[in-house]
């Protein structure tokens, strides 16, 4: 985990690349194909998926609790809506800062 200062981009990389980070948190692949050699683009890709397997995981094994999965998996996606309009408002305001709990990990390469 990160626990220092969010790393701060260029701002031409910024400007020229804030769609398509965006766009990263409903599409993750969007960026690896439009803007690869962006950090940007290339981190808020990383969290998109980061918080897309995370979803998946969540949904999956509290879906096969009986009963108390029925509390915690709303419980669990409001919690990841929250965390996926955290990462639409870092891409937003220009920020490569990590999502809480999950932003730590790196599955995608930043350049």
């Amino acid at each position: 985990m990160n626990n220092g200062p969010p790393e701060s981009p260029q701002p031409e990389d910024v400007r020229s690349n804030q769609w398509i980070a965006i766009a990263a948190y409903l599409l993750f692949f969007v960026p690896l194909l439009a803007a690869p050699q962006s950090r940007f683009a290339m981190f808020h890709a990383n969290q998109g998926l980061v918080l897309l397997l995370t979803s998946i995981a969540a949904n999956l094994v509290l879906g096969l609790l009986p009963l108390i999965g029925l509390l915690l998996v709303p419980l669990a996606n409001l919690g990841l809506l929250v965390l996926f309009i955290m990462g639409i408002l870092n891409a937003v305001n220009g920020w490569m800062k990590p999502l809480p709990i999950i932003g730590g990990l790196s599955l995608i390469k930043t350049p």
